[in-house]
């Protein structure tokens, strides 16, 4: 198995500790800074500053994580499905003023809805046509930018459902993330499938994946090696996409990506 090329999830004032790491080897970087009201707000312009400042002579990949707190992709107010939309729109201006080509979302599925999909007519589309009122005119300016909106798995039971949420938008701006840790919780705590299940079923659609690993009990953002996930199936189900997806280390403490990176690479599965 070839091993595979990682970066790491950062904010712009953390990016300068690992330049030398990432900047050598044109690692993927996925920027940080985007993710709340303030940041998409009065502080904008000065952080999308910041993040061209900290990206000079970065010759590699660019995502941004997106906003997410308080923003239902699957709210269920006809009134504030156009906030969201709008909070959106703004992340993605800031995404393309820096040159990102990605920008990460989450999913609105959860145990909930896999257990009640079927429980009365209509449920699941009702959710679909929701989703899309908000994220329709997102998908519209991020293909104009030429930016991919990833979906990533939050509590998902079942990949083939987020899958189908994709798919529903035929469009090439809108492709799927995987966060490896989320991915193990919810094996822990719904009986979803392993990790590398995941990987396989995104198969062609999956752009982003977040390195993440976990003790199975709680969101832990551990180095690999400290927790549970079975790495080596879980690359080799990546070695086996289509696609090129941006994999990203997302760990809690920044100090810990050389080590967790150091312990992929002695297995032979990063370089």
């Amino acid at each position: 198995m070839t091993p595979l090329k990682i970066g790491a999830c950062l904010r712009s004032a953390e990016v300068a500790a690992h330049r030398a790491w990432l900047f050598e080897a044109e690692r993927d970087i996925e920027l940080q800074d985007f993710m709340t009201h303030a940041a998409l707000g009065a502080e904008r312009a000065d952080r999308i500053a910041a993040a061209k400042a900290a990206l000079a002579g970065h010759t590699g990949r660019v995502g941004v994580h997106g906003p997410y707190e308080g923003l239902d992709i699957d709210n269920k107010d006809a009134e504030l499905r156009p906030l969201i939309t709008a909070r959106f729109l703004r992340a993605l201006e800031a995404a393309e003023a820096v040159g990102a080509r990605q920008m990460v979302l989450h999913s609105p599925y959860r145990a909930w809805f896999q257990n009640n999909r079927l429980a009365a007519p209509g449920y699941p589309e009702a959710k679909l046509d929701r989703i899309h009122d908000v994220l329709d005119p997102v998908v519209r300016q991020a293909e104009a930018a030429g930016i991919t909106l990833v979906i990533e798995n939050i509590e998902d039971v079942d990949p083939a459902t987020r899958r189908g949420l994709v798919e529903s938008f035929a469009s090439p701006a809108v492709a799927l993330s995987i966060d490896t840790g989320h991915a193990q919780l919810a094996r822990r705590m719904s009986g979803a499938p392993p990790v590398d299940y995941f990987v396989r079923d995104a198969g062609a659609l999956l752009a982003h994946v977040h390195l993440q690993d976990v003790d199975g009990h709680a969101d832990r953002h551990w180095a690999p090696g400290e927790g549970e996930i079975e790495w080596a199936g879980v690359f080799r189900a990546l070695a086996e996409c289509q696609g090129a997806p941006h994999l990203v280390l997302e760990l809690r403490d920044k100090t810990e990506i050389p080590k967790g990176f150091a312990y992929l690479e002695a297995l032979g599965l990063a370089v």
